[in-house]
């Protein structure tokens, strides 16, 4: 856990949360790796996890029936992927795949609720720190569809 702490440290998303936050979130923590072409997350499915990558490319998409998958945006080191976790009825409403091998901490999404659900603080840390990652996916979904469609940017 004092490793997986070290870890996320490193990473953007948790700076400034104070040691005991990330103690907390270290304790739902996991290290993943995902080979080039898997899928990670899959529309429809249980969102029980939220991902910060540490190495490698992901792509967000949407499903377009006539069109197929419609990429919506790519992340890479540093990025958080998955928000649904906090919404019930916590389902994933888009597909995520690798494009290169991955590698990536994966965060269990009922340990997480739990913690907040005690920690007040701590959920309200996570969620000022979500919506931003919540906003650049919604902006990047219009862009997507601006482009498909038409219509005028913003």
């Amino acid at each position: 856990m004092v490793n997986m702490k070290r870890m996320l440290e490193k990473y953007k998303f948790f700076e400034g949360l104070d040691d005991r936050c990330l103690e907390l979130l270290a304790e739902c923590a996991t290290n993943v790796e995902f080979e080039e072409g898997a899928f990670i997350l899959r529309q429809g499915e249980a969102a029980d996890h939220f991902i910060v990558i540490r190495k490698g490319k992901v792509i967000v998409e949407i499903y377009s029936p006539g069109r197929g998958p419609i990429t919506i945006q790519t992340l890479e080191k540093g990025d958080i992927l998955g928000w649904s976790w906090l919404v019930p009825p916590y389902q994933w409403c888009y597909d995520a795949r690798s494009v290169e091998k991955t590698r990536a901490i994966s965060f269990d999404a009922r340990c997480l609720r739990a913690k907040c659900d005690e920690d007040h603080g701590l959920g309200y840390d996570l969620f000022k720190r979500l919506v931003p990652v919540i906003d650049q996916r919604m902006q990047a979904a219009r862009k997507q569809l601006v482009n498909l469609y038409g219509g005028p940017a913003c």
